[in-house]
This record gives C-alpha cells, sequence and structure tokens, in this order.
C-alpha cells in the first residue's frame, strides 16, 4: 500500500469516529433529557406513601445492628449506614441478603414484601453474628419473643460469666466424625502407581455438641482425608460426585500437567452428579498442598470439600540456629499434624471441622518436637496464637523459608499454608486460637477456633 492510499484510508476512519461520536452524544442527550428531573414530559417518581412501600433505617456498626426494628408490614426498603470502620451486612433469615456495606457507606436493602410477625436478622460475616451483630425485627403487630443470639441481650453480666466458664470447662466436647484421617491407596500396580478413591457427598456432620449441618465431605469427613505421597510417586485419584451440583478437585500448591489442574470447564468437563473423573500425575517435587473444589468452589468449599496433600518429607532447618535457639540436628518430630482454618459456609469458624469445645486438643510429652501446618481454606486472615511457645515458621506454602523465624501469633491468608515448629518444653494445658477475639467468644461462652495443647511432664 502507498503512503497516499494509507493517508486517504486514515482519514475516512477519522470522519467515521467523529461521525459515531456525534451520533452517541445525541443519543445520550436524547436519554437524558428523558430521564431528567423536573421536565413537563418527565412522570413523577411515586412516594413511598403513595407506593405503600415502608422506608426505616438501620445502623450497622462493631459489633449491633440498631434502627428501626418495628416497622409496618408491607414493601420494605432499609437504609444501610454502616458507621464502623468493618465491612457489615444485613440477612434476614431464609430470606433476602444485601449487599455488603463498607465502613462509612450506605446503601439501600430492597427486602420486597415482610408480612406481620418477627424476623431474625444478622450480619453473616465470620464472627460478626456471634459478636452481637443479630437483632429481632418486629413487622406489624406481633407479640413473639426473641429468639437465638439476640436474647444475649438480657443476659447479667454474671450470667455471662457462668456462660464462659460452662462453656470452657466443656472442652474437650465428643462430637461424632474425625476429619484428616490418612488416606490408603486402594490399590498400588506393578509399577507403583498409586490409587486412591475420593468419593463427595452431603453428609451430617456435628461440627459442635448437637449442632448438625449439611456438610460437604470428601469421604464422610471434614477435612477431607489427608494423601500422603512421596516424591517420584505415579498417582491416580478418582473422584465420584454424589453432591448435588457438578464440581472437580483442584490441587492446590501442586506441579501438575495443566489438564490436571481441576479448573473445570478449562481443564476437564465438569463432574456431573453421579459421575467421576480420574487425576493422572506424578508426585513431581515436595509440596505441602491442599485439594478442594475449584467449580462453584464458594459454595463446596467453605461447606467443607478442603483436605490437606503433602509430598516428601517436611523440610526442617535441623542444626541451624535461629535466634540463639539452636534446633538439634538430630531432632525427630514426635507429630506432624494439619490445622485447616474455615469461618464459612455451613462449617463455620472451625478448626479441622470442628467447633470449640469440640475441636481436637493436641497431647505431646514434654521436650518433644512437634509440626503443624496451618491451612486457610476460609474467606479471612487468622492470626493463629500458641500461648507459651514460640512457633519457628520454617516454610510458607510448602516452600521452605531462606530465613526461618520465631513468632508467637503467625497470620494466615485464605489460601495460603504456613508450617511451624514447636518445643514443647514446659508442661500445662495451653491455650491455641486465632487472635480476633469474636472468633472465639461471645456473650454465650467460648466457641470457634480455639483448642489447646495439652504438655504432660516428662517424668509422668
Amino acid at each position: 500500500m502507498t503512503a497516499p492510499e494509507n493517508s486517504s484510508k486514515t482519514f475516512d476512519r477519522f470522519l467515521l469516529v467523529l461521525a459515531l461520536m456525534g451520533f452517541a452524544t445525541l443519543v445520550l442527550a436524547i436519554v437524558a433529557s428523558v430521564r431528567a428531573p423536573g421536565l413537563a414530559s418527565a412522570e413523577p417518581a411515586p412516594t413511598a406513601a403513595a407506593s405503600g412501600m415502608v422506608e426505616a433505617t438501620l445502623t450497622l456498626s462493631e459489633f449491633a445492628i440498631q434502627g428501626d426494628l418495628s416497622i409496618p408490614a408491607g414493601h420494605v426498603v432499609f437504609e444501610l449506614v454502616n458507621v464502623g470502620t468493618q465491612i457489615h451486612n444485613v440477612v434476614i433469615e431464609n430470606g433476602p441478603s444485601s449487599v455488603d456495606v463498607a465502613g462509612g457507606q450506605t446503601v439501600s436493602f430492597d427486602a420486597g414484601e415482610l408480612a406481620p410477625g418477627t424476623y431474625t436478622i444478622f450480619c453473616d460475616l465470620a464472627g460478626h453474628r456471634e459478636s452481637g451483630m443479630e437483632a429481632v425485627l418486629v413487622v406489624g403487630e406481633s407479640d413473639a419473643a426473641p429468639t437465638g443470639h439476640a436474647a444475649h441481650r438480657e443476659m447479667t453480666p454474671t450470667e455471662m460469666d457462668q456462660k464462659m466458664v460452662d462453656s470452657m470447662l466443656a472442652f474437650p466436647a465428643e462430637t461424632e466424625g474425625i476429619g484428616n484421617q490418612i488416606l490408603e491407596p486402594t490399590e498400588v500396580r506393578a509399577d507403583g502407581t498409586k490409587l486412591f478413591d475420593l468419593t463427595a457427598s452431603v453428609i451430617p456432620w456435628e461440627v459442635a455438641p448437637g449442632e448438625f449441618v449439611d456438610a460437604w465431605a470428601y469421604n464422610g469427613q471434614v477435612p477431607g482425608p489427608w494423601i500422603k505421597l512421596d516424591v517420584g510417586d505415579m498417582v491416580e485419584i478418582t473422584l465420584l460426585n454424589e453432591t448435588p451440583m457438578a464440581t472437580d478437585i483442584h490441587f492446590h500448591g501442586l506441579k501438575l500437567p495443566n489438564e490436571m489442574d481441576g479448573v473445570a470447564p478449562y481443564t476437564q468437563d465438569p463432574i456431573a452428579p453421579g459421575e467421576s473423573f480420574t487425576y493422572v500425575f506424578e508426585a513431581e517435587e515436595p509440596a505441602i498442598g491442599m485439594y478442594h473444589a475449584h467449580f462453584h468452589g464458594q459454595i463446596a468449599v467453605p461447606n467443607g470439600l478442603f483436605a490437606a496433600i503433602t509430598i516428601g518429607e517436611t523440610p526442617i532447618p535441623r542444626g541451624q540456629t535461629i535466634s540463639g535457639v539452636e534446633i538439634p540436628a538430630d531432632l525427630e518430630i514426635a507429630q506432624e499434624i494439619p490445622m485447616v482454618l474455615n469461618d464459612a459456609g455451613v462449617i463455620g469458624l472451625s478448626l479441622n471441622g470442628k467447633s470449640f469445645p469440640a475441636t481436637e486438643p493436641y497431647f505431646a510429652t514434654e521436650g518433644e518436637w512437634l509440626v503443624y501446618h496451618y491451612y486457610n481454606e476460609g474467606l479471612q486472615v487468622h492470626p493463629m496464637h500458641q500461648h507459651q511457645f514460640f512457633q519457628l515458621v520454617f516454610a510458607k506454602d510448602g516452600i521452605p523459608l531462606d530465613q526461618p523465624y520465631w513468632a508467637d501469633t503467625v497470620n494466615v491468608a485464605p489460601g495460603e499454608r504456613y508450617s511451624v515448629l514447636i518445643h514443647a518444653d514446659r508442661p500445662g494445658v495451653w491455650v491455641w486460637h486465632c487472635h480476633i477475639l469474636n472468633h472465639v467468644e461471645r456473650a454465650e461462652g467460648m466457641f470457634g477456633m480455639a483448642t489447646a495443647l495439652i504438655v504432660a511432664p516428662g517424668d509422668s
């Protein structure tokens, strides 16, 4: 193409763009004139009284829902005013929910038609309801008494003291079901290939004493079974889907071929209910990984479809001196345990699928060295605080740190794994918990993300 021809075509395109811009401006002007308030041709907006709409205001803060909690029946539209600093929302139990409202923000929440009666409203962000963000909304005339967490506002301080003591003395409480059980291969072929079978299904799961939920589980447990592999293993993992929705498995933190990444529909077809899929790969290198659903992950994972998968030996920094503490060259690990954190779905605030006092206590003998891998499968950050014992953080996401460090609180974000080494050198019952305090305590007592490390004297 010659230069004049190119210039001519460029000029033609320029004229076309100008024409289109002029047409767009005309359209926008027409739309604006139709929508503009105050014009003779525009219909006046109906008032709340004319439309039968009920307008009310709810004020959200850390941690309370206040405002118009007694309103007429009708089509209700709330103005949600967040005067706090954290994100909050409002959910009508078994009904509609609002968008998340940032601190300082005001939004409108159309709750639809509300018949006369008493409704429980709450914030469903992790730990907020338990910390007091629940209220009773009375619509029209109703004699119903407040129920649920809102009732704790009537407790006296002495009653709350007793609730806290009783809840703590109930630990450890027995419940049905235990997660993190090591999964043995169903078969090892002559060439060494290890075969594993997983079934995803919805089961009744006792999160806390007497509190059963419909959990999504691998092989009937939350967290799902722990798969332990050696470097170089050839692996086949077959998933049978017995949940009501299609699913897949993403092996988070493992080096895999793309077609085994478990991200339907990109790397595979979704596994429909009643169907199965086999993941085939080599365990190429050491890993401290997790596996969980990716398709419909926002439903399946908080509700329980998560588990640990590890490859190879734990990379302990033996023989090193870190901040003046010598790690023995011949150190033996007394126990290695995944601790999976969650804060959402039907499982809620929990450690390894259980809420205090049903969380599992950990036992050691004075002088033992212990390894724990924190896995965050929740939606929030959790600062995990170990009373008394400093934690040597030696790997993040399975990657050994060049400079391991000691900490008494380890901040674990969603999707992260932190590996820590503990020297249990002092006998006693030592509390271990998330340090976001409304994730472990409420007016009815301790709950959620708390457990204990119980160290017996060395001569016992």
